[in-house]
């Protein structure tokens, strides 16, 4: 097996490992046993392992001396930090693409609002949600800074299907169109404003559930 197989096949397991983990299906605790992950993909130990290593740097996964490896737990805390990096990194990002952001794009972000604003689950708001923040986002051109911001949207989201997987419910995303409405207008540091303050809010809003009993929360917010 090539070094190149051998990455194409890590990428694979990591992708589909990291959307278990995101979705709820695998739990926090979860040990993730590379002889069984191994087995499922058709492949050695040595993809498996480099996987581990994607999980961990994005934080879905960490690692225990003699216990091997586990899906990450995830706290209050934690919410409220990658809601801080999130804000910082996306305020960076969006400065340097905002002089490159076309009316087609702008477009393409009005039409993934839509989506999101008429999606019938969680899963396929997330997907919308995040397509809208990529879009406005990868014109800065920097792809380091992109691939932190998405590792830290993997785990935004992980957050919210914890939350709202049983109880979600659409609502229309005001803070997106008045992003693209500033963009549009080129009054780029009003959208950077509203972004800064919208990917900040994760964390903050405390909800009641059926039984009437206040419980943390995440609000859902891109």
């Amino acid at each position: 097996m090539t070094t190149t197989n051998e990455d194409t096949i890590a990428t694979r397991i990591c992708r589909i490992l990291a959307d278990r983990i995101v979705t709820g299906v695998l739990e926090p605790g979860t040990k993730l046993r590379q002889d069984h992950i191994a087995e499922e993909f058709g492949t050695s130990h040595v993809p498996v392992r480099e996987a581990f290593r994607r999980l961990e740097a994005q934080g879905l996964a960490v690692s225990e001396p003699r216990r091997g490896v586990r899906v990450a737990s995830f706290s209050h805390k934690e919410v409220r930090e990658v809601a801080e990096m999130r804000a910082a990194l996306e305020v960076l990002a969006l400065r340097h693409a905002a002089p490159h952001l076309t009316p087609s794009i702008l477009d393409e972000a009005e039409q993934a609002t839509a989506e999101a604003d008429t999606a019938s689950d969680l899963r396929a708001w997330e997907d919308a949600n995040r397509r809208f923040h990529r879009l406005i986002l990868a014109p800065c051109g920097m792809p380091r800074l992109l691939a932190a911001i998405d590792d830290l949207h993997a785990v935004s989201a992980r957050f919210l299907f914890a939350t709202w997987r049983s109880d979600w419910e659409v609502k229309p995303d005001h803070d997106h169109r008045s992003i693209l409405t500033f963009l549009r207008q080129g009054k780029t540091e009003n959208a950077i404003a509203v972004l800064e303050r919208h990917v900040q809010r994760i964390g903050q809003k405390p909800v009641k559930n059926t039984a009437g009993s206040t419980r943390a929360t995440f609000a859902i917010i891109g």
